[in-house]
């Protein structure tokens, strides 16, 4: 009897630290280095340093409500009360939303770019891929209303993680933004986790999804359930944007067309830029813009061509 018990207690236990494993691997992925993402973006004229330079724009340390600083950049070069904030993807930083900052700045926007907790010049000790970080986004736009007022005019772009985060904060949180434009977004991160442990780990990841979601409630508060786009994207009334490249193998274009099918009301779909995960504006930079001005001539700015 005590041998079988004690085969039970180690066979538990064994179950217990493989879910403190997984947990543990997703939690604290490994992020790029700071100055690895400004010299990238520099080097490929994403980033021109003297322009940014040139732009005026103040930074600010935002409260999170989880008791760390949001790292932000509110970026204006033009009087009017029209921004863009810009949610950037796991293991990058603000310096990643450069790119997609002069495209909008194109297009007559002000900007906000932020760092995400646990990620750039922000605090927070884990990534949630969402939970989290969607009230550490409604605390940015909250800070940008108290400085702009209540009728600022604003959209949100979120990349890859940062994507999921804006429809979470959309559908789950508050529908504030004017639109919002979801480049590569997961779905789902249960069915995200088990596709890449399928692929790179080679586990029976499907069946190993419950003991990864009651960890996560015991370490962290929240579960799989809880960081799943698609079950709030029908709460949006807004417009949304939703992109993704053709030849995404880590996160399926499949997941955004999902979202897509279950989002109601105004809403466009393209999925046919080339490139990685991610890729879409670096493979893609003219036609990125096109789709984006398409978008927001159709949906955005026809009825808001009076906000300056």
């Amino acid at each position: 009897m005590r041998r079988k018990l004690a085969f039970l207690g180690g066979t538990l236990s064994s179950i217990g630290l493989l879910g403190v494993y997984i947990t543990h691997r997703f939690m604290y992925l490994p992020k790029k280095g700071d100055d690895f993402i400004r010299s990238r973006e520099a080097e490929s004229t994403r980033l021109i340093e003297k322009d940014f330079d040139a732009l005026p724009k103040v930074e600010a340390l935002i409260p999170s409500p989880y008791g760390y600083d949001i790292k932000t950049i509110f970026v204006k070069p033009y009087p009017h009360q029209k921004f863009m904030v810009f949610s950037h993807g796991v293991t990058e930083n603000k310096w990643n939303s450069i790119k997609y900052m002069n495209l909008f700045i194109k297009q007559g926007f002000n900007a906000v770019i932020y760092d995400h907790r646990r990620h750039g010049e922000s605090g927070g000790k884990t990534t949630s891929y969402g939970y989290f970080e969607k009230n550490d986004l409604k605390a940015v736009v909250d800070e940008l209303i108290r400085r702009e007022g209540e009728d600022v005019f604003f959209g949100i772009h979120g990349e890859s993680m940062g994507a999921a985060t804006m429809l979470l904060y959309a559908g789950g949180v508050e529908d504030r933004a004017d639109f919002y434009i979801a480049d590569c977004p997961f779905s789902d991160f249960g069915e995200q986790l088990a596709y890449r442990m399928g692929i790179e780990v080679k586990m029976p990841a499907r069946l190993l999804l419950p003991l990864v979601s009651g960890t996560l409630k015991l370490r962290q508060g929240y579960t799989l359930k809880d960081l799943s786009p698609i079950s709030v994207v029908q709460n949006i009334q807004k417009p949304v944007l939703f992109i993704h490249s053709t030849n995404d193998d880590f996160i399926l274009p499949q997941m955004t067309k999902d979202l897509f099918d279950k989002k109601q009301g105004p809403k466009e779909l393209f999925l046919d830029f080339q490139g990685t995960h991610a890729q879409s504006y670096n493979d893609n930079p003219e036609q990125y813009e096109q789709v984006i001005q398409r978008f927001l001539h159709q949906f955005v700015l026809n009825e808001k061509d009076d906000v300056s």
